[in-house]
């Protein structure tokens, strides 16, 4: 092996970590926006409570997981908002 391929190798396992160590961290919040559209979904499909799926409501969901789908089921079933 070359100096060239040797740097080059370390430089590829750096990254691989670096890699595998953001996708640690993000996981959890993955998971739990996952969790939350399939609440949301679950409770629109089997309740039949009629919630407009809007980017808006979406995001809320992605980012506050099942707190955000608990938010918008509830501001739906008082007629607050995201109500079609």
């Amino acid at each position: 092996m070359t100096g060239l391929e040797i740097i080059l190798l370390i430089l590829v396992l750096i990254g691989v970590l670096g890699a595998a160590t953001i996708v640690r961290a993000i996981a959890p919040f993955i998971v739990n926006a996952v969790v939350g559209l399939l609440v949301l979904f679950l409770t629109s499909a089997v309740f039949g409570l009629p919630i407009a799926v809007t980017p808006l409501v979406l995001v809320i969901v992605a980012l506050g997981g099942v707190v955000g789908a608990g938010a918008v089921i509830l501001l739906a079933l008082l007629g607050v908002a995201f109500v079609p």
